[in-house]
């Protein structure tokens, strides 16, 4: 039988199965098969631009007499923002709040803006999404790549210093209790699509493809008005198992084959974990893909509804 939970007046359905493989969710006004112009044929040849940021390779496509321009400025945002939510750089606000020992610190509006709308998630999905739970991820190797199992023991005395609730944002001031340490990571790359098309947008660039390493918002359509054609990699293997067409909107996939490690005891352990319990969450999904119009929400939604259990 069907469960649901209820976000912004939207009922999302999370359908259990005896082995489901995928959920293909709506968030806000569906994007697929939109009438897009086409650009003229001058402007048809795409410029690229591929770096590493935010751990991970991005990939950023544009078609626009001010490609280059867009494509410079769109780096550039990219560098700025992974600068203020870095959990590892010293000069980060991040690392700045979790490392003030209790006291209230300023951020940027950005920084500030990003946090309350995780905050509102985490409510709204009962903790299903946590920015809580880095300390744990790093137990588990997770963010150092130096894997293991932790006990039970460590894991409860971890889940002591967790929890969205206990934190503190005041406009733009944050404060977290001295043990605790936040990590933006499931949200920060939506958002960051989204601050990366509006520079863009603000370029004239009417047709593009961010591709943020599983995080995909397009601007537009192609430059024949067509849309854009998106494989959803299988989970299974390194192929696709379906094709989505799509336009003007962000496609946001998570799931436990991304990053995960083979324990001594044979079994596989993924790093998105259920805060309730301090490991690998098991709902029955092993993939989740958000299409919306608003990348953070598509982020923060297919992080937390592979957590949520019927």
């Amino acid at each position: 039988m069907a469960s649901s939970f209820l976000f912004n007046s939207m009922k999302i359905k999370v359908i259990p199965m005896k082995k489901v493989i995928f959920s293909i969710i709506t968030a806000g006004l569906l994007c697929f098969t939109a009438c897009g112009k086409k650009i003229d044929s001058f402007q048809n040849e795409p410029q690229s631009r591929s770096f590493f940021a935010m751990d991970t390779y991005m990939t950023i496509t544009v078609y626009g007499e001010n490609a280059e321009t867009a494509l410079n400025q769109a780096e550039e945002r990219v560098t700025e923002l992974e600068k203020m939510w870095s959990v590892t750089d010293e000069s980060s606000e991040i690392y700045a709040v979790n490392h003030s020992g209790g006291a209230s610190v300023a951020v940027s509006e950005e920084t500030a803006e990003l946090l309350d709308f995780s905050l509102e998630i985490s409510k709204a999905t009962n903790g299903a999404l946590d920015c809580t739970m880095y300390p744990i991820l790093t137990e588990w190797g997770f963010t150092t790549s130096n894997y293991k199992v932790p006990t039970d023991e460590k894991i409860s005395e971890l889940l002591e210093n967790t929890g969205y609730e206990k934190i503190r944002l005041d406009g733009n001031s944050v404060a977290i209790p001295e043990n605790m340490q936040i990590d933006l990571g499931a949200v920060g790359k939506g958002y960051t699509g989204d601050l990366v098309t509006e520079v863009l947008k603000e370029n004239g660039i009417e047709s593009a493809l961010l591709d943020l390493s599983g995080n995909i918002q397009t601007i537009g359509t192609k430059t024949d008005g067509t849309d854009w054609k998106l494989g959803l990699r299988s989970p299974f293997d390194e192929g696709s198992f379906a094709t989505l067409e799509v336009s003007d909107c962000a496609v946001i996939t998570s799931g436990g084959y991304e990053r995960y490690f083979v324990g001594d005891d044979g079994e596989t352990y993924w790093h998105i974990l259920d805060p309730e319990t301090g490991k690998p969450a098991h709902s029955g999904l092993v993939s989740v893909t958000i299409v919306g119009k608003e990348g953070r929400l598509c982020d923060a939604l297919s992080t937390s509804l592979f957590v949520y259990r019927a």
